[in-house]
């Protein structure tokens, strides 16, 4: 097999296992898988097929190269720009260590094509039924009243001390959430503004 019918390979025997989902955003409500839920089992894969992962960092981009021990020139690069956190009374290397883990758990998501429907599902309501896109478009330029998304944010500015410390708890929010709760955010903050 060369390197790419390795990793799909591996992509299919992954996915046809059960991985336990330990992480919880209590927030939103659902479980998701942590780094240590599914390296295991992709380590395993990876051995039997003779691929390896390794993981490196620059300031710019966090890198995974897939390499094929049997033909060591053959790679597959995963990139993913660089993020930063701010966690609450951390130090600057436990920052760089929750970023380089967050970093870590995406490429291995990326490469591995993993798919967690549960946390998209608990935000956008998919057990509802669809709206017609018709009605759906002629929403667009009007916030969204009472979403799940919207009661989320609401309980964080209410929570939140100071904007320092709504801004670190947005940070932690996982990446593939962050383009709604930035969305439900703005619309948030515009509500506020015209006093809503």
């Amino acid at each position: 097999m060369n390197i790419y019918e390795k990793l799909q390979s591996a992509r299919v025997r992954l996915q046809s296992q059960e991985i336990k989902k330990s992480g919880h955003n209590k927030f939103a409500g659902y479980y998701y898988m942590e780094l240590g839920d599914f390296l295991a089992p992709i380590q395993e894969l990876f051995n039997e097929l003779k691929l390896c992962g390794v993981i490196s960092f620059s300031s710019e981009f966090a890198t995974l190269t897939i390499f094929d021990i049997d033909e060591p020139d053959k790679t597959i690069i995963i990139t993913s720009p660089m993020g930063s956190a701010a966690l609450k009374g951390c130090h600057e290397v436990q920052n760089i260590g929750a970023v380089e883990t967050y970093q870590r758990r995406y490429l291995w998501i990326t490469a591995l094509e993993i798919v967690e429907h549960d946390a998209l599902d608990a935000l956008t309501g998919d057990d509802q039924p669809e709206k017609p896109a018709k009605k759906a478009a002629a929403k667009v330029d009007k916030p969204s009243e009472n979403t799940e998304a919207d009661a989320i944010i609401i309980a964080k500015f209410n929570a939140a001390k100071s904007v320092q410390e709504l801004v670190a708890e947005m940070n932690l929010i996982p990446q593939e959430d962050k383009k709604l709760y930035t969305l439900r955010f703005n619309e948030r903050m515009t509500k506020l503004k015209k006093g809503a």
